[in-house]
């Protein structure tokens, strides 16, 4: 039986939605980068929601499979397969069931596969790349499903706010993400107003106090 867990307020996630990842990034104190190796199959993907997070066996993809029916619609399916990255984990199939469900999106430390297909879908993925390679499927193998994952040197936990853009993958943790959001869209303003200046004529050496 699934676990019910607590997730970010519809309202927290729809204040998310278009935020990019390096400003949510630089916001919260340079948090939540996973390796710039993860980065959408297709460029333009974004992905917004809460992660849903998955525990793989390397080279395996039965609890993905699993994960799958414990998702519910909005959520963002992240993977932990213990940075193997030589196989196609996930494909066309799998994507046209995550539709169904009504996940947001893929992120996952490896490879997919079928990536012409992918992109016709639609979906969201983000990958370390494309991999020809299968996977097995042990039903004796370790695995959890909404389990703390760590990819690369960051923790997740279900229920933290996972962004993905063209410029890769940040996570939020749940219990910072309204504060995070306040502070990326004042790093947003600010932002703005420098860049006017700079259209103005102003140096970014003078600016910040570079010379």
């Amino acid at each position: 039986m699934a676990t019910k867990i607590a997730k970010p307020s519809a309202e927290l996630i729809k204040r998310a939605q278009g935020q990019t990842t390096a400003t949510l990034h630089e916001a919260g104190g340079q948090i939540g980068a996973l390796p710039s190796t993860i980065k959408p199959v297709s460029a333009d993907w974004y992905v917004c929601g809460p992660a849903l997070t998955v525990l793989s066996p390397p080279k395996d993809n039965l609890w993905l499979h699993r994960a799958l029916y414990q998702g519910e619609p909005g959520d963002v399916m992240v993977v932990d397969t213990g940075s193997f990255h030589e196989a196609g984990y996930w494909g066309e199939i799998m994507t046209q069931a995550a539709i169904q469900v009504g996940l947001a999106g893929l992120v996952i430390d490896g490879c997919v596969r079928d990536g012409k297909l992918l992109e016709e879908l639609g979906m969201p993925i983000f990958s370390t790349g494309l991999c020809i390679r299968g996977t097995g499927k042990s039903r004796e193998a370790l695995g959890g499903v909404n389990v703390p994952i760590r990819i690369g040197e960051i923790w997740i936990f279900p229920g933290d706010l996972v962004v993905g853009d063209r410029d890769g993958v940040c996570v939020v943790p749940q219990a910072r993400i309204e504060e995070v959001l306040d502070k990326a869209d004042a790093r947003e303003q600010k932002e703005a107003s420098v860049i006017e200046e700079i259209k103005q004529g102003a140096k970014t050496t003078d600016l910040y106090s570079f010379n």
